[in-house]
């Protein structure tokens, strides 16, 4: 028996709305950090159970259509790639709520410095989770390859902030507490681009049927025409 249409739909939107939970995860932790607002990051704590629960539902239902309806071809692919990208939406989540505790601990400090770049790290990282859903609901292999190219943005900034707080840590010994707390903070954002950069894989496997993992970016560009 076929998978039916509407199965297929019910799973994108259970997909759709785990992908809403953890980008308002992205974005309230940064918050709660450059606002100073731990009651925010208690809250990203808090709604990590709901991340988690959607996560049980969908990979259930993936194993039931798997189960019952032995699907082939497109649709076992889709199928089996919502269950992988699950798997890194609940992953990002985690790092949200890493940053949420960090924020816990650096907003009872006096702060380091402005929040300049880490705000950027979150804006461009949050764009590639959604983009990158948005490019598996679509099927759309360019919006994928373009999340992939978006990764190198990440990792630049967040080896700039590295170096400016080491810079700051040598000048004064007393941040040493603060600039490392704020440094687990960008490499978080860094590894929520990492995953996000996993699901635009994911999503080109699904749409041509190419494993693409470890390819350079020009590969990978010429591998999609």
């Amino acid at each position: 028996m076929p998978v039916r249409n509407e199965e297929l739909r019910h799973l994108k939107e259970m997909l759709v709305n785990m992908d809403a939970l953890v980008e308002k995860s992205i974005k309230d932790s940064i918050h709660s950090l450059t606002d100073r607002d731990s009651d925010l990051a208690r809250k990203v704590i808090d709604k990590d159970k709901q991340v988690n629960t959607l996560d049980v539902r969908i990979d259930e239902e993936c194993i039931r259509l798997l189960a019952l309806k032995q699907p082939m071809g497109k649709d076992l692919r889709f199928i089996t790639t919502a269950m992988k990208i699950t798997t890194d939406l609940e992953r990002i989540a985690d790092n949200s709520v890493n940053i949420a505790e960090r924020a816990l601990e650096l907003n009872k400090e006096p702060l380091l410095k402005p929040y300049i770049d880490i705000p950027r790290m979150r804006e461009i990282a949050q764009g590639m989770v959604r983009d990158a859903i948005d490019a598996f609901i679509n099927e759309d292999k360019r919006i994928a390859t373009d999340v992939i190219m978006r990764d190198d943005e990440v990792d630049e900034l967040n080896e700039y902030v590295l170096k400016e707080l080491m810079f700051i840590m040598t000048q004064d010994p007393s941040t040493v507490f603060r600039a490392m707390k704020v440094s687990y903070v960008s490499k978080y954002l860094e590894r929520i681009a990492d995953h996000a950069t996993n699901i635009a894989e994911m999503v080109i496997y699904m749409v041509e049927g190419r494993i693409i993992r470890h390819m350079s970016p020009e590969d990978i560009d010429s591998a999609i025409q």
